[in-house]
């Protein structure tokens, strides 16, 4: 059976973006964020991170420090009653990041990659699914990928964007639209 999933982007939502964060020490929570990933959890959601990590092909980290933050950030998640069902990251840049990591891939959002990929590996209906993203591109990636709800968000929750053409929705924070009668409908139409 195909399952409903909310992609996450990383950084602006999960955490406050401080530009290429990729330390435990620098990684800092955006407000509600765990709660709210649970409540999506318990709603039926897997939970799904999908982040463009250019840092990664610019040199100024490596795989194995994302990996080691991203174990982190997964038992955190864990903790609090949220599974990650799988992390799916670019380390690409089609101009700015050294060799091998110089593409124009597939997988860096606003193209659909990560999303496709995570829907073939966890058996996802991208139909049903949600994308999350404080991003025009997280937007325009949902849509490509086919998801119903595209929700843009207000970077590190400070304040509720104007949301791009691609969004179907918007709201400060990931805790705000959980907490929102959007999310209360979302749950109500998606009863057996």
């Amino acid at each position: 059976m195909m399952r409903k999933a909310a992609f996450l982007d990383r950084d602006g939502v999960i955490n406050i973006d401080h530009a290429y964060v990729h330390k435990i020490e620098e990684f800092d929570w955006v407000p509600g964020v765990l709660e709210a990933a649970r409540a999506l959890s318990e709603a039926g959601y897997l939970l799904v991170v999908v982040t463009n990590q250019s840092g990664i092909g610019r040199g100024y980290y490596d795989e194995a420090a994302f990996t080691r933050l991203t174990d982190w950030m997964k038992a955190r998640f864990a903790e609090a009653g949220a599974p990650v069902a799988g992390v799916y990251f670019c380390p690409h840049h089609p101009e700015k990041a050294n060799l091998p990591y110089r593409m124009d891939c597939d997988c860096r959002k606003p193209r659909p990659g990560m999303l496709l990929k995570a829907a073939e590996d966890l058996g996802i209906d991208l139909s049903t699914s949600i994308m999350f993203g404080d991003k025009p591109g997280d937007m325009t990636a949902g849509r490509a990928a086919g998801c119903v709800e595209r929700i843009q968000l207000g970077t590190d929750g400070l304040e509720a964007p104007v949301p791009s053409a691609d969004a179907t929705g918007a709201f400060r924070s990931l805790a705000d639209a959980v907490a929102s009668p959007w999310f209360a409908q979302l749950k109500q139409r998606s009863l057996p």
